[in-house]
């Protein structure tokens, strides 16, 4: 049975081993990890119709890393940000969105990330979201204590608590790439009742044909949601 996809979160994993698989810099492996992103973004996902996207870009785990390399990747990052091209966001109609603890990054990159929410928020024909400081234990965290804030509900039910969470749309799909089989934090919520692909190439090999034999596949399995 065929079946629409709206959205597709992806695990982009392998830059690091991808570059010492190859006896390049490790630095280089985030650049082109960069740059293929950048291609499924502004190709890959307007090509083959894909209504939503939820990158896992940054975790909340990933602070922990050399400060040397959490500094370049923050530089990456910031450099994207500065380069992405609007008007073609918005003649594409691609939505961005930020979600996970935004404050924890400077100040100049919080506003860089404000800036592109709001000169594309109108669009709406493609959404990526960018999960930047996130994790799914964290959202689930957050989410509480937000309520909590409030406190005006006594009571509160799935749909009520998935309002207070980053993000509310659920996967259809999820991808990880780079070998690893675990889903590191990513969606805990959302992906309840997601279909994993688990690709063994890391994500600066990853390419367009691996993402439609993917679509391909989902297509054909049966989705019961426990019935």
């Amino acid at each position: 049975m065929r079946k629409e996809i709206r959205h597709i979160g992806i695990i982009l994993d392998g830059n690091r081993r991808y570059a010492k698989s190859r006896g390049l810099p490790l630095w280089e492996g985030h650049r082109l990890g960069r740059e293929k992103g950048k291609e499924l973004i502004s190709k890959w996902m307007v090509e083959l119709g894909i209504k939503e996207l939820t990158l896992y870009t940054f975790s909340m785990q990933n602070f922990n890393r050399d400060p040397k390399e959490v500094k370049f990747l923050m530089k990456l990052f910031k450099d994207w940000l500065k380069s992405v091209d609007l008007e073609e966001c918005e003649k594409n109609g691609v939505k961005v969105n930020f979600i996970g603890r935004i404050r924890l990054f400077s100040e100049d990159i919080q506003k860089l990330m404000k800036k592109m929410m709001e000169k594309t928020k109108d669009n709406n024909k493609h959404t990526v979201n960018l999960a930047m400081g996130y994790g799914g234990r964290e959202e689930v965290v957050d989410a509480v204590n937000k309520i909590l804030r409030e406190g005006k509900l006594k009571k509160v039910d799935e749909k009520t608590f998935s309002r207070y969470l980053y993000l509310q749309s659920e996967p259809d799909l999820i991808i990880r790439t780079g070998g690893a089989r675990r889903t590191s934090n990513f969606l805990i919520w959302q992906s309840w009742y997601s279909e994993w692909f688990f690709v063994e190439k890391f994500w600066p090999e990853f390419e367009k044909e691996d993402l439609v034999e993917i679509i391909e596949e989902y297509k054909k399995r049966e989705r019961r949601f426990g019935k």
